[in-house]
């Protein structure tokens, strides 16, 4: 488990992290999600003890990241796969991190399979694309058979087999209990595997709670329903929060309640219905709702196409 409390930071006069406090808990794979800036990258530094906070703290299995004795035993971390030296090999970069913790040559073999890098273990690592950069900086999280897992974009570089595959292995990792904590700007791939989102903007939090509950309460969901009486409807569902649209007459597009409510209303008025459709929003749309105010480099399609 991964407990942030508090968590703030500031380099001179700028804040990057703001009292941020969240519990990643075993079991699921939680989803670090924030715009450009919002101080994903620094608060996994801070957990991992890379960078030391203002004030707060952080703690990995009850303690600190800095206190477990064999600490890749306990935690895996991707956060920059090409921090590795350009020279070794993809073989020997592992070998020197199992040295160090006495993990066998048999687990480096075995990471090594299961990343898909096996034919090219011992090609210097100066001469890997992107994605074969990733898979072996997810081969090193691995290494120690860990509890818990801190990985920062790690589909990144991966091609379509690549995604899958992660995809596929955080979840099981998560069902076998460990935790895994994983950031990205990719909401389609974060919507097919996590389960629990911790969601940040200017450093501060914005949301923690459920994928399905994030999706379903951003508000952003419309029910399209077709009705001769449209004013009539209209009329009965009238009140704050709910916005009511309408493209074409007998059309209505409903924001602010759901399909059980408008059923209901129409049913006790004796409104007929001829289509009552909920229509559920997309990861990226909710996000992009919640995050709007806390993009800090925001940019604009005016005058793109003069």
């Amino acid at each position: 488990m991964i407990t942030a409390q508090d968590l703030t930071k500031r380099y001179g006069d700028k804040t990057v992290v703001t009292d941020l406090s969240f519990t990643v808990r075993p079991g699921a794979v939680t989803g670090f999600l924030g715009p450009n800036g919002a101080g994903k990258s620094t608060t996994m530094r801070m957990i991992l003890g890379l960078d030391a906070p203002t004030r707060g703290h952080a703690t990995v299995g009850g303690r600190a990241y800095a206190a477990h004795p064999a600490p890749l035993t306990e935690v895996g971390a991707l956060l920059e796969a090409r921090s590795v030296h350009p020279g070794r090999t993809a073989h020997h970069h592992l070998r020197a991190l199992a040295h160090t913790h006495g993990i066998p040559r048999s687990r480096v073999d075995h990471v090594l399979e299961l990343t898909g890098l096996t034919e090219v273990a011992h090609r210097r690592v100066k001469g890997f694309s992107l994605g074969m950069g990733q898979r072996l900086g997810i081969a090193a999280a691995l290494l120690g058979d860990p509890a818990t897992l801190i990985l920062d974009e790690p589909v990144n570089g991966l091609d379509p087999e690549g995604v899958l595959w992660i995809r596929n292995l955080l979840k099981s990792l998560a069902a076998e209990g460990r935790t895994v904590f994983v950031s990205s700007h990719l909401m389609s791939e974060m919507a097919l595997t996590a389960e629990h989102l911790v969601i940040i903007g200017r450093g501060r939090l914005l949301a923690d709670t459920t994928v399905t509950d994030f999706v379903r309460q951003s508000g952003a969901g419309t029910v399209r329903v077709v009705t001769p009486e449209a004013t009539a409807l209209v009329r009965q569902l009238s009140a704050p929060g709910i916005d009511i649209t309408s493209d074409t007459p007998g059309t209505l597009d409903i924001r602010g309640t759901d399909a059980e409510h408008i059923g209901r209303t129409a049913a006790a008025h004796g409104i007929p219905l001829f289509e009552l459709t909920p229509r559920t929003t997309s990861l990226e749309q909710a996000f992009m709702d919640l995050t709007h105010d806390a993009v800090e480099y925001a940019a604009t399609l005016e005058g793109a196409a003069a």
